[in-house]
């Protein structure tokens, strides 16, 4: 078996960035400051199935969203952190918390902020659109680009894996 599948088979926990991996990374404010946000409904379904399969999701955003939280709770997933200046650590406490290690868990990100979440995970994964920097460090480059079904690509990847297909 192709080992890069042996290492998603292993995956229990995924973290994604927000901006830029669940939307496309564009803000859009509107006249009375409402900041506005994309999310894509299969990259949504591609978590809810992960989670129906038992596997833990986290997102964790640099920046803080009303309409983040508002889509994370709405698709079932209690692990979110905003407003994070050192992912990493957040990773890494989230790890211990849930008895999860490295090798369990896969980041997806877009930009260098998330190359400190890459330190901490066993699988590292970038959308097509990323930073040069990010796509060179990860393992896997996405076709699609963020906020546009690369989160639902790799969800199909991990389920995949799972099930030896």
């Amino acid at each position: 078996m192709d080992p890069f599948r042996v290492k998603l088979g292993r995956v229990s926990l995924l973290v994604l960035d927000a901006d830029g991996v669940l939307t496309d990374g564009r803000l859009y404010w509107g006249r009375t400051g409402e900041l506005c946000q994309s999310f894509h409904v299969r990259d949504g379904y591609g978590l809810k199935l992960l989670l129906e399969k038992g596997i833990e999701i986290a997102v964790i955003s640099g920046r803080h969203s009303d309409g983040l939280a508002d889509r994370v709770r709405d698709l079932g997933i209690t692990h979110l952190f905003q407003g994070a200046t050192n992912k990493g650590s957040i990773l890494t406490a989230l790890q211990n918390q849930l008895g999860l290690t490295r090798e369990q868990t896969a980041a997806l990100g877009d930009d260098e902020p998330d190359l400190s979440l890459f330190a901490q995970a066993g699988v590292t994964l970038a959308v097509a659109d990323a930073h040069p920097k990010l796509r060179s460090a990860a393992e896997y480059v996405t076709r699609a680009p963020g906020g546009s079904g690369a989160v639902r690509e790799i969800a199909d990847l991990l389920l995949a894996s799972r099930d030896g297909t």
